[in-house]
């Protein structure tokens, strides 16, 4: 899903010169195809394409982007914990249990 995302947002060409020239980034990638990776990797951990106005690839993606796998969370408005969830205390996430704690 990611790579017809990118593909489409880049145009062909340019994606495809951003395959081929990732094998080595440091002699090859000018500005443009800098910004190309950059936004490829926001994809990759956020689940949209950025820019005015970001584009979400879906609610899934949203939910199991990089970001909140890296922060050790669950994307906001995912968790169907229902109103006020916020504020109890999970299983496994006191301070005594090793779990990444309750954030209060």
């Amino acid at each position: 899903m990611y790579r017809a995302v990118a593909a489409q947002e880049l145009g062909a060409q340019r994606y495809t010169r951003l395959l081929r020239e990732l094998l080595d980034p440091d002699d090859v990638m000018d500005g443009e195809l800098r910004e190309a990776a950059q936004a490829v990797t926001y994809l990759w951990y956020t689940g949209s394409w950025p820019g005015p106005p970001p584009i979400v690839v879906s609610p899934r993606s949203y939910a199991e982007g990089l970001v909140w796998k890296a922060a050790g969370l669950k994307a906001p408005a995912t968790d169907p914990g229902g109103y006020g969830s916020w504020g109890e205390a999970r299983e496994g996430s006191g301070p005594d249990d090793g779990g990444a704690g309750s954030g209060r």
